[in-house]
């Protein structure tokens, strides 16, 4: 991961005050998910589906999308997404909560279903990965009115064999649709290892089939994420073959980003390698 920030956030046109937004974008996105794990576990809400180590990708993805004028349809872990996005901590929280001034659905969703009108957030469903078919409608609608609007749409390496997914990517590729695709890898989706869902590893190089560009991130470089979401906005904005890009998130999460109604569990073998990894990147020892 670079370490010269100072110049790669100036290189990308981005201010001082800019890189302290995204970061404090973080941090809020932390502390509510922080806030609703507590809620969870003190029986005030039924269940979180965490977007813990998702923060940084989320943020610096979202922030070249243009409030009030592109769309979003975001992922049940997109809470930094949504944040940046123009939802506010109460949004988020009140969604769990199942308020009647709930902004995503008056309460009647279920919880982690993010969205408003308001914000140009289309509320996702619980089954995954038809919110991509979505975010291509908007973008054709789009096309078809001559609107200068961009989609984004989120989903996890889980979500990518979905037969949505496909259908969404091959038809934003044949028509050449203004969307972006976003795949936050976070190895295991909810439960399996990657190796047992992907085969040959990558995601984002089955973009070259849908005849779009496909590149990969480290989820925990924030700068590289916007560059390339930046890059992606300008491409759609252009008319030209949009793109995905794989993010592949480090390891954050205190256990498995999944949290219902009983503590999430994970295989022995993926709580060794998460362990590791925190050795490796964050300097802890054994």
């Amino acid at each position: 991961m670079a370490t010269d920030t100072h110049a790669r956030h100036a290189e990308l046109g981005l201010g001082d005050d800019d890189v302290l937004a995204m970061y404090r974008a973080m941090l809020l996105a932390r502390a509510v998910d922080e806030r609703m794990w507590l809620m969870q576990r003190a029986g005030k809400i039924a269940f979180i589906i965490s977007g813990q180590g998702h923060e940084g990708a989320q943020v610096a993805t979202a922030w070249p999308m243009r409030r009030g004028q592109d769309w979003m349809a975001p992922f049940y872990r997109s809470i930094a997404s949504a944040l940046t996005f123009g939802m506010s901590a109460e949004d988020i929280i009140t969604a769990h909560l199942a308020k009647a001034d709930d902004v995503s659905s008056g309460g009647r969703q279920m919880p982690g279903h993010y969205g408003g009108a308001p914000y140009n957030i289309v509320s996702l469903s619980s089954p995954v990965g038809t919110q991509v078919l979505h975010a291509v409608g908007i973008a054709m609608g789009a096309w078809v009115r001559g609107d200068d609007v961009v989609a984004q749409t989120s989903f996890g390496e889980g979500t990518a064999n979905q037969g949505e997914v496909h259908e969404a990517m091959n038809f934003a590729g044949v028509h050449r649709l203004p969307v972006i695709f976003i795949c936050e890898n976070n190895g295991y989706a909810i439960s399996v290892p990657l190796d047992r869902q992907v085969a040959g590893g990558s995601v984002a190089a089955r973009a070259a089939g849908y005849g779009m560009p496909g590149v990969v991130v480290d989820g925990g470089d924030v700068l590289g994420c916007y560059a390339a979401a930046k890059t992606a906005h300008e491409r759609a904005r252009r008319g030209e073959v949009r793109g995905m890009t794989g993010i592949d998130d480090p390891y954050e999460a205190p256990e498995h980003p999944e949290l219902t109604f009983d503590q999430a569990t994970r295989p022995a073998a993926a709580a060794a390698e998460i362990d590791a990894w925190v050795r490796e990147h964050l300097g802890v020892p054994a």
